[in-house]
């Protein structure tokens, strides 16, 4: 809300009590002798603006993969999202960060982390879309493109809420399999309500799951963890076990369970159910040690918690927990590149409003030929992450129904656009911080979030090498899948001999498979960056397909960003896309 206007100060005039008695006594006011200067030229971040609406790229794929029936309830939320009380919300919930007390009053051991009430505001806001469950509620076709779209509009206004939703929404697959457990849970996960209390599940009308998996030793390498679990009676597939270690990271220790893996004995990891409450009403014993003081990614809450025999119950066989883990991963990972596209997507909006009202040198920012060529680049970059976040939504989709080729984009696309896409984010966020100057790299704004939350997405879930390794491996493992995929790129780089070459190279890498491993990073980079420029031959105006290929397939372009040949480019056309003005 705004405040009331305040008369300046030398627009009162002095009063003494002869003044006062006698109104004609009253003296003309001098100029304030400290007033050095008048604001101008000065500009907020935008809020009060549709998200959705204003975002033609993410309008048209919604079109394209006929979910249309979402698009009322899109519009509505980017509309809501966009009100400067969300936005407020959002810096709300990063600046007044989770707090832990391990104990309460009288000492009895708790383990709570409390929220400002911004942070729930934004949750329920998200869970009233039901995005969550609305891959898995039925079999409606543009499913997954709505979803993504929901979650790629949220996660540019705050995306620390964000985190609970993707574990909560990729447990959901894995507990259907899982009958006993799906019977208790599936209502309360499948309900759109936020129900914020810290009583037990069969107390609640909707819960929340998060994930427990590293540890100190091992990180990325579940494989080598140490935490262990003893069955209670004759255990199996839906028995109780007691599981006994610690977890170096556990995601949102408030959520109502967690999966967890655990090795059993002779079993090897498994994964289990662990519930924050106990089914019969007590607090089963994971005691949290400490919050995680992150760089980033602060409104939510990470931590480090012990297992001192709590109580979980296994999904599926003992010793196919990894198995479990990495279907789970699939879907977070898809997160990761959706919210990724979505810092990009908010470092473009804000970057385009600013310049469009800046002035420096004489001239507004936007219109000064160097400044152009960063934002074409920031447009470019921004589009292509959507066109593959959203073709990947789509082939998740598409994988349900049995495709090949659906199942060959998820398995080797996936990770290898949360490698590149997460990457891109964090160096671009902070391209987008500095067109702002000094106003970008201060506290008071929007900017400065925006640049600290992107590395988490590329570190959660596998950093870059796991994530080009997974690449590697999936062509590795299921070289149909890899020829389908190849056979699908050249089919679309047809004609452009840059893309026709870019693939005949990566070819010839996986022929060599004694180096193919040192190149990783290379071949991922490559593989993604053909495949974007694919999709957006296929899918977006010819300008910004061939201002893609012009830019990223230029044997200079990537050193920084804006240092591309903008001279062939329609750069107004690009930009007015990215941001109608």
């Amino acid at each position: 809300m705004a405040r009331p206007a305040l008369a300046s100060v030398d627009s009162v005039a002095p009063v003494d009590s002869v003044a006062a008695a006698d109104p004609a006594a009253v003296r003309p006011a001098a100029a304030d002798p400290w007033r050095t200067h008048e604001i101008h030229n000065q500009f907020d971040e935008l809020t009060d603006y549709n998200l959705y609406a204003t975002d033609i790229p993410l309008r048209e794929a919604l079109h394209r993969a006929g979910a249309q029936a979402w698009a009322p309830m899109l519009d509505a939320y980017g509309a809501e999202l966009g009100r400067p009380q969300t936005f407020e919300w959002a810096a709300q919930a990063n600046r007044h960060t989770p707090e832990f007390r391990p104990f309460d009053a009288r000492g009895r051991r708790i383990d709570q982390v409390s929220f400002h009430p911004s942070w729930h505001a934004l949750m329920a806001m998200y869970r009233r879309q039901g995005l969550i469950s609305l891959p898995f509620r039925d079999a409606q076709p543009g499913r997954w493109t709505a979803w993504a779209a929901g979650f790629y509009l949220h996660g540019q206004v705050e995306d620390g809420t964000l985190c609970p939703a993707t574990m909560t929404q990729a447990a959901i697959p894995l507990l259907q399999r899982e009958p006993a457990l799906w019977q208790m849970l599936g209502p309360k996960l499948l309900d759109d309500g936020h129900d914020e209390r810290d009583v037990p599940m069969a107390d609640k009308r909707s819960i929340w799951i998060g994930m427990g998996m590293t540890e100190k030793q091992g990180g990325s390498d579940v494989r080598a963890n140490t935490t262990a679990a003893t069955p209670v009676g004759a255990g199996g597939r839906g028995g109780e076990y007691l599981i006994r270690g610690h977890k170096w990271f556990f995601s949102a220790p408030m959520c109502d369970a967690h999966l967890v893996v655990a090795r059993t004995e002779g079993g090897g990891p498994s994964c289990f159910f662990v519930p924050r409450w106990r089914l019969d009403g007590g607090k089963n014993p994971i005691h949290v040690q400490r919050l995680k003081d992150k760089v980033g990614n602060r409104s939510n809450s990470s931590s480090e918690v012990e297992f001192q025999d709590a109580v979980g119950i296994l999904m599926g066989e003992e010793g196919r927990g990894i198995r479990t883990i990495i279907e789970m991963a699939n879907y977070t990972r898809l997160n990761c590149v959706v919210g990724s596209a979505g810092y990009l997507r908010q470092a473009v909006v804000q970057t385009l409003a600013y310049t469009r009202q800046r002035q420096a040198f004489g001239r507004v920012l936007v219109q000064q030929p160097l400044m152009r060529a960063v934002l074409a680049d920031l447009a470019l970059e921004s589009e292509g992450a959507l066109a593959i976040a959203l073709h990947l939504a789509r082939a998740y989709e598409a994988d349900e129904a049995g495709e090949p080729l659906a199942r060959a984009w998820k398995r080797v696309m996936t990770p290898a656009a949360k490698f590149w896409v997460c990457k891109r984010a964090v160096e671009l966020t902070g391209e987008a911080m500095e067109v702002f100057g000094g106003n970008g790299y201060v506290e008071d704004g929007l900017m400065g979030r925006l640049f600290r939350n992107a590395p988490v997405n590329s570190i959660w879930e596998g950093s870059g090498n796991v994530m080009c390794l997974d690449v590697l491996r999936a062509l590795s493992r299921e070289p149909e899948a890899g020829g389908l995929l190849l056979h699908d790129l050249m089919d679309g780089a047809a004609g452009e001999p840059r893309l026709l070459a870019t693939l005949q190279g990566l070819q010839q890498m996986m022929a060599d498979p004694a180096t193919l491993e040192a190149r990783g990073r290379r071949f991922a980079q490559g593989l993604v960056l053909v495949a974007q420029a694919v999709l957006l031959r296929r899918q977006a105006p010819q300008a910004v397909a061939d201002a893609f290929i012009a830019s990223r397939f230029d044997a200079q372009w990537g050193g920084v960003a804006g240092a591309l040949d903008v001279g062939g480019m329609d750069v107004e056309a690009l930009l007015q896309r990215a941001l109608p003005a």
